[in-house]
């Protein structure tokens, strides 16, 4: 996540414009995944990644099997 924050504060957004940008995608992609992924969502949104590759394909495997 703190990859993500720096390059969003290269273009120029302030750190408190970052974390509404961040805020506002988490929002949005929570609101598109059925409720048991919302919380692979919430994990990723808080910087636990100790399994990205395994949470991201729950996530995408729920959608396409």
């Amino acid at each position: 996540m703190d990859e993500l924050k720096q390059k969003l504060m290269a273009l120029g957004l302030t750190p408190e414009m970052v974390d509404q940008v961040i805020h506002t995608i988490g929002d949005f992609v929570q609101s598109k995944v059925p409720g048991v992924d919302r919380a692979m969502v919430e994990k990723l949104l808080a910087g636990e990644t100790g399994d990205l590759f395994g949470m991201v394909t729950r996530l995408l495997g729920s959608k396409f099997m």
